[in-house]
């Protein structure tokens, strides 16, 4: 994700105030204790959440998703949508009941392996499934929601609106985080149970849906369009989307031949294809930085909206209509980091967001700045700037994790690149996104891959850049490689 800057200061009103605070709850499997040693995490009821300390309801610990297979009919005129979600996950525990999450909408039948089951929704997204029969922990399972109503949007403390937001051209588009994907749709919704995702969306004839992955055939009945979509690499929730609109569709193939579906919402076209035309090239680059492209298909939603962020929506990134080539590379940047490797915690952002951001240095280096003389700069012009330097970027609390990673963690990942040179660094970027393609890592694990790769004693280094508040002292702020 990449925020306007004014956002930016919004969070610092935000948090002053006080506003929005969420919880949600955990559980305990074995690999979730293991977790729980090197991250932060909240000790609460097993299965009734994941075990985010930030989020503690989200999700449910008593099974692992293996697919979401989605249909929607939706009616822009209206504004309603009608779902059936097919739920394919297995069990990882012995379950007589286990939640899902939906906000904002009407579930009116739940089957679970083909039987009727018994359902409640309580809370503000807790949808509650208790099956005929129990389900027995290393079992697969399959639960089947109907649902339906006007989707909501999400209010987010750090960065506004999110989730399903109606579009000013009259269609609608899904897209945000923390949370995004039950605004409609239910999931188990944190970013460590990562599933395969397909859509069947259907629209009034005239209208688009576009979604993540490959795209399938489509299909005209009665005045209605149905497009399909299949993303078979793994995504976490809030990483799903769909927009709706009378997009001006472009496909091309990158030079490897994966596909790409560039979609421009009315308006945006003209302004937006030479940005989006650079894609290959972007890509291209970011390869010798950090490994081979690991998404099947690759492309942009641009929507017409002056809405307070980008979002890096796996393999086709959703894009605000003030987003400029620098937030291009940004948020294909997170197809390596975020989205092919994706964060076990919400205080691990900074595995997502300050890798991004450096990238939009790597690009300006790549065209000829000098990015020593640049942090120098910064740091001369920021030095008794003490608002600058005080976000954490690790387990930053919540209502923080959008603080700091943007400027600061730009600036903290130059550091640790001159800290442990160029060779080191870009050698472990690339063995850190081949060994957690796919999965799932958290900031801890990243401070150890850094010092067995480069053999050094980094402690020092990520308490004073990333794991504490204030500016770090000299000899981590001014590293030997960067020094004069």
């Amino acid at each position: 994700m990449k925020a306007r800057p004014y956002l930016i200061a919004l969070v610092l009103i935000v948090l002053v105030a006080g506003l929005l605070v969420v919880f949600r709850t955990p559980g305990n499997d074995p690999a979730q204790q293991q977790r729980q040693e090197t991250s932060p995490q909240a000790a609460v009821e097993a299965g009734a959440g994941m075990g985010d300390a930030y989020y503690p309801t989200d999700g449910n610990s008593g099974y692992d998703v293996t697919l979401y297979d989605v249909a929607i009919t939706y009616d822009p005129s209206s504004k309603q949508l009608q779902g059936v979600a097919k739920v394919n996950a297995n069990a990882t525990d012995d379950l007589s009941r286990f939640n899902l999450d939906l906000e904002g909408l009407k579930v009116s039948d739940v089957k679970v392996g083909g039987q009727p089951a018994k359902f409640a929704q309580e809370g503000d997204h807790e949808l509650v499934i208790t099956p005929a029969a129990p389900l027995a922990k290393g079992k697969p399972f399959t639960a089947v929601v109907t649902y339906g109503g006007e989707p909501k949007t999400v209010e987010d403390a750090s960065l506004g609106r999110s989730g399903w937001q109606i579009s000013s051209t009259g269609g609608a588009f899904a897209a945000g985080e923390p949370h995004s994907a039950t605004s409609w749709f239910p999931a188990n919704d944190h970013p460590r149970d990562k599933a395969a995702f397909k859509l069947a969306a259907r629209v009034p004839d005239g209208w688009t849906a576009i979604s993540n992955g490959l795209e399938g055939p489509v299909t005209r009945d009665g005045g209605w369009t149905t497009f399909n979509w299949s993303e078979e690499t793994p995504l976490a929730t809030y990483l799903a989307t769909v927009a709706i609109d009378k997009f001006e569709i472009v496909r091309s193939k990158l030079p490897s031949g994966a596909p790409v579906l560039d979609a421009y919402a009315p308006g945006t076209a003209a302004e937006k294809k030479p940005i989006q035309a650079r894609l290959p090239e972007i890509l291209g680059y970011l390869e010798t930085k950090f490994g081979p492209y690991p998404q099947r298909a690759a492309g942009s939603i641009w929507v017409a909206d002056k809405i307070g962020f980008s979002l890096e929506t796996q393999t086709r990134p959703t894009y605000a209509s003030w987003a400029d080539l620098e937030t291009v590379v940004h948020e294909n940047a997170h197809q390596w980091f975020g989205d092919s490797v994706t964060i076990s915690n919400w205080a691990d952002i900074c595995l997502n967001e300050c890798l991004a951001s450096y990238s939009q240095w790597l690009w300006l280096e790549k065209d000829g700045t000098n990015l020593d003389e640049r942090y120098r700069g910064r740091v001369e012009e920021l030095r008794g700037r003490t608002s600058f330097w005080a976000p954490k970027l690790y387990d930053m609390g919540k209502g923080n994790e959008f603080r700091g990673v943007y400027d600061k963690g730009i600036m903290a990942m130059h550091a640790l690149r001159k800290q442990v040179g160029d060779d080191v660094f870009f050698k472990a970027l690339q063995s850190w996104t081949a060994g957690h393609r796919n999965g799932n890592a958290s900031w801890p694990e990243f401070e150890n891959h850094f010092k067995q790769a480069s053999g050094q004693n980094l402690d020092g280094f990520f308490q004073a850049w990333f794991r504490g508040s204030g500016i770090p002292e000299d000899q981590y702020l001014l590293p030997v490689g960067v020094r004069r």
